[in-house]
């Protein structure tokens, strides 16, 4: 495919991507774009037989693994050295709540955006931010199954259907789907998952478009912190010995969302694109959980925690871009407003793990014991409404020459009541976070690119005197070089990055029972990323980070302290090569590597460290014909025991060991 025929929300021929829409709202080919951007297709996930998007993620580039409360959603990743939990669908936020990780039936691709990019989304953080694009409705009639399974017991069905409803093709629908269920490697954690996400486009007129998606997730989980460091040595405990209590844990987490979109072509330089969406759902159930160990090292304090959460979102939002010039220089605008309304109520009753022994040996755990009293009860009500207004202008000075220029208002308003005490810490703020970037083509293959940018994000909560706190604000500089090798079939971008983070909760001196908005953390460092499709047969996709990431000013920590779950060392690499003719055609075969170095693993600047670790991962897979595929995926091939995250020594993420993947997918 080449950059002529591929659309920035469309399908990616292989693994080398071209045009991004997330990154600009534009249409914009990646080479323009000041920042560094990577994009992960619908053929990664469909190579490494993803089932969740931790595992594609893996091969973005220096996006490291982070807090995934206790199994059950993508709550946090890790981005140039900062944790966020920012993502969007289609360019509307996904992240309100405690939705179950997104599932990879419906997507077509994954775009990070390394840096800043409050501009076109809003609050958020400096790190970046994942935009998730769903696959879209198409004329061509199909219907793909699929079914993988894997040695831990794993089942997983799938559907992709796509067609036309009008003879003249005008309305056009996709239909995906996902049904899931089994176990793991982990002792007494099983799940079982629905997903169904149908969507229907109407093209009105040649110049009007409506598109109408829903999506339905329903997850059930045990929940599941991992395992504990004895003496903050992880690898002592069997990666597999679960701490919870067999039977008592399972989390029901529903979701549904359904979002309208429009794109009215005006004329042939304005057109106005935007929509409405809803997004709400549940997180309910009972969860044993630890809390500490005691001084012997091996008697684990647990407590039992219920939930109840629901939530719910409406974002509307409307966009002009137009094209125009002013003497020899070209623009093209774009103006956008938005509006959000979010609501979020958390009843949290938990047991007293001091008060009530709930304890367990982790080395001899007897399970069976008696439920402790909830003692401990929380009942919070959050409502947020967001009104912002940006506009953006990427400036063609020459054919050589690119300036992105833009700035974003947003006015927050938040109430967050504590129920049971009745006291509440209502909070207003007011935030321009400008962004200003340079593109220079050295020569047909090679740019050159800076940027600076800023981001901001409310802190939750009040002072001392329950006044609400200052926001978090962030601001990047980025400097780096785009290539485009081999004729164009390999391309790569290096970065250099230098991002501080100001306004971050730490401890009031005067009492550390409250905070104050006084800490600051920086991150710096560089990353290369690159994705191409070198030979027809022959793909590529992977990227390495170095990163400094650390505390500057804390009450409490010691500043150099480094930021939770951040290596400084990352680097991954997908290898797939398909034989094109002869005995072996379609038959492809490839090889994954991972690599990442040691980080921080509690947020306390203890010492404690989670130790480096890379990974091996091998597949295969034999086009039968045209309408039949089957794979082979071993992930693990070594086995090596590895730990992918974690928040304390007692909430550490163990990796899953040697794991066999089989599965069939069958075109109609």
């Amino acid at each position: 495919m080449t950059g002529t025929r591929e659309r920035g929300d469309g399908p990616v021929e292989g693994y080398q991507a071209t045009r991004s829409i997330s990154a600009t709202r534009t249409d914009t080919p990646i080479r323009e774009v000041p920042q560094s951007i990577s994009v992960v297709p619908q053929a990664v996930l469909q190579d490494i037989s993803a089932v969740r998007l931790d595992a594609a993620l893996d091969y973005a580039g220096g996006i490291a693994r982070g807090n995934n409360f206790g199994g059950q959603t993508l709550y946090e990743y890790n981005v140039r050295g900062f944790a966020t939990g920012e993502y969007y669908r289609n360019g509307f936020p996904l992240n309100r709540g405690y939705q179950g990780s997104p599932d990879p039936a419906g997507i077509e691709r994954l775009e990070v955006l390394r840096g800043p990019a409050s501009l076109l989304y809003g609050r958020g953080d400096p790190g970046g931010t994942l935009n998730i694009v769903t696959k879209q409705p198409q004329p061509e009639s199909f219907a793909v199954f699929g079914g993988l399974f894997d040695s831990n017991g794993l089942r997983r069905g799938t559907l992709d259907a796509a067609g036309a409803l009008r003879a003249d093709g005008t309305v056009t629908y996709r239909l995906n789907g996902a049904v899931e269920s089994g176990g793991s490697f982990r002792d007494h954690v099983d799940s079982n998952r629905q997903y169904l996400a149908p969507a229907f486009s109407w093209q009105v007129t040649p110049d009007t478009t409506f598109t109408i998606e829903a999506e339905f997730l329903r997850n059930n989980r045990a929940f599941d912190r991992g395992v504990v460091a004895f003496g903050n040595r992880p690898g002592i405990v069997p990666r597999a010995r679960f701490f919870g209590e067999p039977g008592v844990g399972d989390i029901q987490n529903t979701s549904g969302l359904g979002q309208f979109r429009f794109d009215h072509r005006l004329n042939n330089a304005w057109s106005l694109r935007g929509g409405v969406q809803y997004f709400g759902g549940t997180l309910e159930g009972l969860a044993v959980e630890p809390s500490s160990l005691r001084p012997d090292g091996r008697t684990l304090r647990r407590e039992l925690r219920e939930r109840n959460f629901n939530w719910s979102d409406v974002d509307a939002q409307i966009n002009l871009t137009g094209t125009f010039t002013t003497g020899p220089i070209a623009h093209t605008v774009l103006a956008g407003l938005e509006y959000e309304h979010y609501t979020n109520r958390e009843v949290l009753n938990r047991s007293n793990p001091n008060a009530a022994p709930f304890a367990i040996d982790i080395f001899n755990p007897a399970y069976g014991q008696a439920l402790p009293s909830l003692t401990r009860r929380s009942s919070t009500l959050e409502r947020t409404d967001t009104i912002a207004g940006f506009v953006q202008d990427q400036i063609a000075v020459t054919d050589r020459l690119k300036v992105l220029a833009g700035v974003r208002v947003e006015h927050f308003d938040q109430g967050l009541t504590q129920r049971v005490t009745g006291t509440s810490s209502p909070q207003t703020q007011t935030a321009a976070t400008p962004r200003l970037g340079v593109v220079y083509d050295l020569t047909p293959e090679v740019s050159a690119y800076a940027s600076y940018a800023r981001s901001f994000r409310p802190n939750r909560g009040g002072d001392i005197s329950g006044r609400a706190f200052s926001p978090e604000e962030g601001q990047a500089f980025e400097v780096g070089t785009k290539l485009d090798l081999f004729d164009n079939r390999l391309s790569a971008t290096a970065a250099l990055f230098h991002i501080t983070r100001e306004n971050v909760l730490t401890a009031n001196p005067a009492d550390s029972a409250f905070s104050i908005a006084a800490g600051e953390v920086r991150s710096r460092g560089f990353d290369l990323t690159l994705a191409g499709n070198l030979t027809p047969g022959w793909r590529v996709i992977g990227g390495y980070a170095f990163i400094d990431a650390a505390v500057t000013r804390d009450n409490t920590l010691r500043p150099g302290s480094r930021l939770l779950n951040v290596p400084q060392h990352a680097g991954s690499l997908l290898n797939v090569y398909e034989f094109q003719d002869g005995k072996l055609q379609g038959l492809g075969l490839g090889t994954g590597v991972n690599v990442v170095g040691s980080r921080a693993g509690d947020t306390l600047g203890s010492g404690f460290r989670l130790p480096y670790y890379a990974t091996v991962d091998l597949l295969a897979y034999y086009k039968v014909n045209e309408r039949v595929r089957v794979n082979l995926n071993v992930n693990n091939v070594f086995d090596k025991g590895y730990y992918d995250r974690s928040y304390s020594n007692v909430w550490v993420s163990p990796g899953a060991p040697l794991t066999v993947l089989g599965g069939l997918t069958i075109r109609l």
